[in-house]
C-alpha cells in the first residue's frame, strides 16, 4: 500500500500511477463495462515523456468550419471563467460538433497559455491542436487526433455540458487521467475503492511476473492464475 497516501489528494496519488494500471483496478472495482471509460487509438498522448496527467474536466462544445457564424467573445470568456473557477488543477475537454473535425486545430499556444495561467494543466479533444513546439515548452499536456496548421472558424458553443470524445463520455468536473497508453474517466465512486484495488493490481502481475523468472516455466504454471 502506498506509504502517505490519506495525506494526498486523489488527484496527486493517482498522478504517481501509470493510466492502465488504473484501468485494470477500476475493472476490479466493477463500476462500468470493461469497454466504456476510455478513448480509442484515434486519442493519441501528444507529449508521452511528460508522464501522467490526471485533473477535473471542464468541458466544451465547439464547431470549427462554419462560415455563416459568427465567433463571439462570450463563449470563450465564459469558457476561461469555468477553467478558473474549477477544482485544481483542470483538464479543458472539447467536442467537435460541427462535420469536419479534420479541418481544425482546436487550442494553440496562445490557448493553451490562457488555460495554464487559469489553472488547467492540459487539453483533450478529438480534433486537433496545434503550436506543438511551444505548447511543449509550457509543459501544457495535449491528448488529440493529430496537429493542422489552422484553427479554421473555431467558435465555443456550449460550456460545462457533457460531451462526448470519441465515444468516451465526459461530465463537468469528473477525473480525467491519461498517459502514452491512453485516456480513462475516473468514476468518482470508486476513489475510496482505488488504492486497494491499484496494490492488488500491482500484487497480481508482480507474481505472475516472477513465475516467468523460473528457469523451468511453462505455459501449465498459468493455469487457474492467470484470469484470477
Amino acid at each position: 500500500m502506498d506509504e502517505n497516501r490519506q495525506e494526498q489528494s486523489p488527484i496527486e496519488y493517482l498522478k504517481r500511477i501509470d493510466t492502465p494500471t488504473i484501468s485494470n483496478a477500476i475493472e476490479q472495482l466493477r463500476l462500468r463495462p470493461r469497454s466504456e471509460g476510455f478513448t480509442p487509438l484515434q486519442v493519441r498522448c501528444v507529449f508521452p515523456d511528460f508522464g501522467p496527467m490526471c485533473g477535473y474536466a471542464v468541458t466544451a462544445q465547439v464547431e470549427t468550419m462554419t462560415e455563416g457564424n459568427p465567433r463571439e467573445e462570450r463563449g470563450y470568456l465564459e469558457l476561461f471563467e469555468a477553467v478558473e473557477k474549477s477544482p485544481r488543477p483542470a483538464v479543458v475537454a472539447f467536442q467537435e460538433i460541427g462535420g469536419h473535425p479534420d479541418y481544425t486545430a482546436h487550442c494553440g499556444e496562445v490557448m493553451a497559455t490562457f488555460f495554464k495561467r487559469l489553472g488547467a494543466i492540459g487539453l483533450v479533444t478529438d480534433s486537433a491542436v496545434r503550436d506543438i513546439a511551444e505548447v511543449r515548452a509550457l509543459g501544457f499536456h495535449y491528448f488529440a487526433r493529430g496537429a493542422v496548421a489552422s484553427h479554421a472558424n473555431f467558435r465555443i458553443v456550449r460550456v460545462s455540458v457533457p460531451i462526448h470524445v470519441t465515444g468516451m463520455v465526459i461530465r463537468p468536473q469528473e477525473i480525467l487521467h491519461g498517459d502514452q497508453n491512453g485516456l480513462i474517466q475516473v468514476p468518482k465512486e470508486a476513489l475510496e475503492g482505488l488504492p486497494q484495488a491499484i496494490e492488488s493490481v500491482r500484487t497480481r502481475e508482480r507474481r505472475l511476473m516472477d513465475m516467468t523468472k523460473d528457469p523451468n516455466f511453462t505455459a501449465s504454471q498459468l493455469r487457474g492464475r492467470f484470469m484470477h
